[in-house]
């Protein structure tokens, strides 16, 4: 694949200058584990070569649009992605298979096909992993720079809601992720219910 390889090179040159610090969460680590977790995936589904790069090029662009904005990131991101793969002489469908990776991850989760299906679970991975918790402290970090949480009570009752609202997308996930997540579901009630215990 023409111009691969030049533009992964100036895609992380581009999260690395570009994410901001206070993104603890949506940072280079994020993006890193998501390359390194669908591997599996495209040894999972045998996913040819070429629709594999097309793949990964969508998850290292997925969170790519925060170098721009954080509102609409997904949005940002497809533009991004579009000029960059133009830049570098790729098709016009590979451009709007990219795209339409990126915007798949836009919540609430709606793919359409085995690929975004597969960006979908890999970029919720850490839902059903033993570092659950570490991964969500990033995030609540992340939303307290913004001022968009004030405690962890309430953090821990919108993470409820949220993992009982997300459905994985791939059996291979499902698998793999949802009894795990399910413990974690079962364990942040309680954590909310002793709470109350003691605020009461």
């Amino acid at each position: 694949m023409k111009g691969y390889n030049k533009l992964r090179k100036k895609s992380w040159d581009l999260l690395n200058s570009g994410l901001p610090q206070e993104l603890y969460y949506h940072s280079i680590r994020h993006t890193k584990s998501a390359l390194k977790n669908c591997e599996a995936y495209i040894s999972y589904f045998n996913i040819n070569s070429y629709d594999s790069k097309l793949l990964r090029i969508g998850i290292l662009l997925h969170d790519i649009g925060f170098t721009v904005s954080i509102d609409n990131h997904e949005v940002e991101g497809a533009k991004i992605a579009a000029k960059l793969m133009r830049q570098y002489d790729f098709s016009k469908n590979d451009i709007e298979v990219v795209t339409g990776l990126i915007m798949a991850t836009r919540m609430p989760q709606r793919p359409t096909n085995l690929m975004q299906r597969i960006i979908c679970d890999v970029d919720l991975d850490y839902l059903g992993r033993k570092d659950f918790y570490e991964i969500s402290d990033l995030l609540y970090r992340e939303l307290l720079e913004r001022s968009e949480l004030f405690d962890r009570l309430q953090w821990n009752r919108i993470q409820i809601e949220f993992l009982e609202k997300h459905s994985y997308h791939t059996e291979f996930a499902k698998k793999r992720r949802q009894g795990p997540k399910e413990r974690r579901i079962a364990e942040l009630k309680y954590m909310v219910s002793s709470s109350r215990r003691k605020i009461v």
